[in-house]
């Protein structure tokens, strides 16, 4: 289970999983820019749990089990007071993450040979091409893209590749409406470059005597 919404994007820049990642640090292993990525990631890390903590708290109290009454309300004006802070915390240093992310994956496309799509963005621009639209929670105001495929991209992820002018968002229409978000030009190019460099694998041929997976039909 993904600790926050850029896990993905920090495992294709440094190659490796989180958790070896964690572990490099605590040992000393990473260089300058490696360890500021873990110790900012580990700060969203939390700011994301205080928001799934207040997240319960507010499944609970809307659970049934409390009088609909005054201290009901007060109960759930604060529980969206401190969830909507600490969402406010979370999406701060969601940013600061990308920030220290962001020159790391730029350096990672240099040494491709300046492919600077990572295989998250190829995921995200996989996941979009099907048709999305970012949306707004009316609870809890976390705004997040719902792709057809029921999938969703995270609202980082989506400022990312709209910054690297690979989609664009239909601003028109309420957010909790739904705003229509689609490949540019350049996304569907991108696109295009990466799944020729990384095409799909092809099913290999039987080897002789093998039995047939699609045997001929009896008459």
């Amino acid at each position: 289970m993904p600790l926050s919404s850029l896990d993905r994007r920090i495992e294709a820049a440094t190659g490796v999983g989180i958790d070896t990642l964690w572990a490099r640090r605590d040992r000393g292993m990473l260089d300058e820019p490696g360890a500021q990525l873990v110790d900012v990631h580990r700060q969203l890390v939390d700011a994301t749990t205080g928001v799934t903590f207040y997240r319960v708290m507010l499944h609970r109290l809307a659970g049934g089990e409390h009088p609909v009454d005054g201290a009901f309300f007060e109960s759930l004006d604060r529980i969206l007071e401190q969830l909507r802070e600490a969402a406010d915390v979370r999406d701060a240093r969601a940013r600061r993450v990308v920030a220290v992310l962001e020159p790391i994956e730029a350096a990672l496309g240099a040494a491709a040979g300046g492919e600077a799509l990572s295989a998250a963005d190829q995921a995200a621009l996989q996941l979009i091409t099907g048709g999305a639209k970012l949306y707004q929670h009316l609870i809890t105001g976390q705004l997040a893209v719902t792709t057809a495929s029921g999938q969703r991209v995270s609202y980082t992820d989506l400022q990312h590749l709209e910054a690297a002018g690979l989609v664009s968002r239909d601003s028109g229409p309420p957010v909790h409406a739904g705003q229509p978000v689609e490949l540019t030009a350049a996304g569907r190019a991108a696109l295009l470059a990466a799944r020729r460099q990384n095409p799909p694998p092809t099913t290999a041929a039987a080897p002789p005597g093998a039995w047939p997976a699609n045997p001929p039909l009896r008459r």
